[in-house]
């Protein structure tokens, strides 16, 4: 990979600047203060962002490059990989992500994964370089470099640690006694008494003693509560039992009911019946009592329309004398008007015509009276009579017709009745088929003392009731103590909970002991080896054979083999000697870091170097990473100057 082309609008102290680079070593030179370090800084956070933490430092990033007036806070960053794709990286550092475009110009920052914290990770996935690393081995600035006396020692150790853990930051055995102490602080040991699983387990103890003592109440309860279930089933089945007869009498009390209303209608027809005989013996009492009027009564109508004739006959005759007298009279008169002179004796005489006919006409009037007299009383008293038995008669009918009417009705209730109650039953039954045993339905249907049962059954129920209320009072009287029970299985689960965690953070710690160690001897066994390899052959290129091998051991830590063959101990080398071993140590891992040969940037790495080292160290980079594009960031001409005298080209750029 090469960076081809650098372009900030605004960054700190730079702007409106174009930086062309170029394959090999590049030496951009500038005067102290004139902005190398911004301009690295500005390459780093192009490719990983800008932080807003201080990371340690006083201010962050982000404060401190960030432009004090309105300007544009951004650059663009043209680079190329190894396999020759090319990229523009456009960053706005007040926006978390970038803009990437491939030559084409198509935006693809959206094919790269993006982290919510770190934003879009697309120089991770095309180098395998997270941005600590490229800080801890392929940008070196001269403070990384620059030792006292004082923090010799310091450097060796990073550079043992390295040599131990791959990470110069990192001391194998410091981290084994900081996981024992933690291990000890967090969690403890057998043997240890006021470390946390100490108190965990002596809790746990005490919990489970108090456990076994209130279990009790719980076996308790297991009791109450089954007694309390078998209660509560028999109340249930006693109620259904006690309902079932409840309806069962209900359904007697309304059938008893009807029954007394047929009865009252069969009391109605018994009172009818006794009436029909009533009116029966009245009718033959009163044709007894009057036989003689009837029979007088229709012997004098048959005699009365013989009298009737005969005096009719009679009268027929009379009539007809009379009116013989009557004419003999007229004639009579006629003849004494003709013969009789005397006109006195003539109207005498006449006179007895009228007064015949007055006769006559009284005479029959009389007659007839009598018989009509007569036989009105005997109609009187026989149509009194009939009318009373004609009365009593219809009296007797309408008596039979409600008979008839009311023995129907009565058959009607009773036909009805009697399947309503059947029906009622059998309704009764199905009902309680799944409450009530069989045989029980059976007994209690055809019950007779159905009154007797409720209340032997109602006093059950209440016997069980009270029995169940005394039991709820002994179930909340050990209430308490099940409260305490089930906060002591609580506290149980929660301290068995703390006593996992502190097993497995134990098995952790263990673990990663185990895994250190393991980690640690493959170090010694096989990447200690190259790695002291790589960095012997190193040394003595930078330092012209003048130390030529580079071990290290657990009991000496860094040792160097001098020009006589002789080791010594690194801290008893030169500050210098030191630095250059750092150096070596660093650039001795650039290649095993990714496949992608990364740029080196060394910001004023080689400032403390004399000319025999810097000559050294730059003809070594020309000939170690002819394939790398190497970065110099310098305030000298030094640098410029070893390179033009040993005819290595290469790119320089004044800032």
């Amino acid at each position: 990979m090469k960076i081809n082309k650098l372009k900030i609008n605004s960054y700190g102290k730079l702007k409106e600047k174009e930086i062309d680079l170029k394959e090999g070593i590049n030496i951009i030179y500038g005067q102290n203060e004139a902005g190398k370090s911004t301009l690295i800084n500005f390459i780093i956070n192009s490719f990983y962002g800008i932080s807003k933490n201080k990371r340690g430092k006083e201010v962050s990033d982000y404060d401190k490059y960030k432009p004090w007036v309105g300007e544009e806070f951004s650059g663009k960053v043209e680079y190329e990989l190894d396999n020759k794709e090319k990229f523009e990286i456009y960053r706005d550092f007040n926006k978390k992500n970038p803009k990437i475009f491939n030559e084409n110009m198509e935006d693809i920052s959206k094919e790269f994964n993006i982290d919510k914290n770190k934003g879009n990770e697309f120089f991770y996935e095309q180098t395998k370089i997270d941005e600590d690393l490229f800080l801890s081995t392929l940008a070196i600035n001269q403070n990384e470099v620059k030792l006292e006396d004082q923090a010799q020692n310091f450097l060796i150790q990073k550079i043992a640690n390295l040599a131990q853990t791959g990470d110069d930051s990192t001391s194998f055995k410091r981290v084994i006694d900081r996981i024992n102490r933690r291990q000890l602080d967090e969690v403890g040991t057998d043997r240890s008494r006021e470390k946390p699983i100490n108190i965990v387990d002596r809790k746990l103890q005490e919990l489970l003693n108090e456990k076994e003592n209130l279990e009790k109440y719980k076996n308790f309860k297991y009791e109450f509560e089954e007694q309390e279930n078998n209660l509560n089933n028999e109340i249930v089945n006693l109620e259904n039992e006690n309902s079932f007869l409840r309806e069962i009498k209900l359904l007697n009390e309304n059938e008893k009911i009807e029954n007394e209303k047929i009865k009252i209608k069969e009391n109605i027809k018994n009172e009818n019946l006794e009436k029909i005989n009533l009116l029966n013996n009245k009718i033959n009492e009163l044709k007894n009592n009057n036989k003689n009027i009837f029979e007088k009564y229709l012997e004098n109508n048959f005699k009365n329309k013989k009298i009737k004739n005969n005096k009719n006959k009679i009268n027929n005759k009379k009539i007809k004398i009379l009116n013989i007298i009557f004419i003999i009279l007229i004639l009579i008169n006629i003849l004494q008007f003709i013969f009789i002179k005397n006109n006195n004796f003539k109207y005498i005489f006449l006179l007895t015509v009228p007064t015949f006919l007055i006769f006559y006409i009284f005479f029959i009037n009389s007659e007839n009276k009598k018989i009509k007299n007569k036989e009105k009383i005997e109609k009187n008293n026989f149509e009194k009579i009939n009318l009373e038995l004609i009365n009593l008669e219809n009296e007797k009918k309408i008596i039979e017709n409600n008979l008839n009417n009311l023995n129907e009705e009565i058959n009607k209730i009773k036909n009805n009745f009697n399947l309503k109650i059947n029906f009622e039953k059998e309704k009764i039954k199905n009902n309680y088929l799944n409450k009530i045993e069989k045989n029980k339905i059976n007994n209690f249907i055809n019950l007779e003392n159905v009154n007797f049962e409720i209340e032997k059954l109602q006093k059950e129920i209440n016997d069980k009731k009270l029995k169940l209320h005394t039991l709820d009072l002994d179930k909340k009287n050990i209430e308490p103590n099940l409260d305490n029970l089930s906060k002591i299985e609580e506290d149980i689960v929660n301290n068995n909970e703390i006593m996992s965690n502190l097993k497995n953070l134990n098995l952790s710690f263990n673990l990663a002991k185990e895994i250190l160690n393991e980690n640690y001897e493959k170090m010694k066994n096989s990447v200690t080896p190259k790695f002291t390899e790589s960095l012997s052959n190193n040394i003595s290129k930078i330092t012209d054979s003048k130390y030529k091998k580079v071990m290290f051991n657990e009991n000496e830590g860094l040792i160097v083999e001098l020009e006589n063959s002789d080791y010594v101990p690194a801290n008893r080398l030169s500050i210098g000697t030191v630095d250059q071993l750092y150096l070596s140590l660093r650039l001795s891992m650039v290649n095993e870091l990714s496949d992608e040969k990364v740029p080196i940037l060394l910001d004023e790495a080689f400032a403390f170097y004399d000319d025999e080292r810097l000559k050294n160290i730059l003809l070594y980079l020309n000939s170690e990473f002819s394939d790398r594009q190497i970065i110099i960031f310098s305030c000298t001409g030094r640098e410029k100057d070893i390179l033009v005298d040993s005819n290595i080209e290469f790119n320089y750029i004044n800032l």
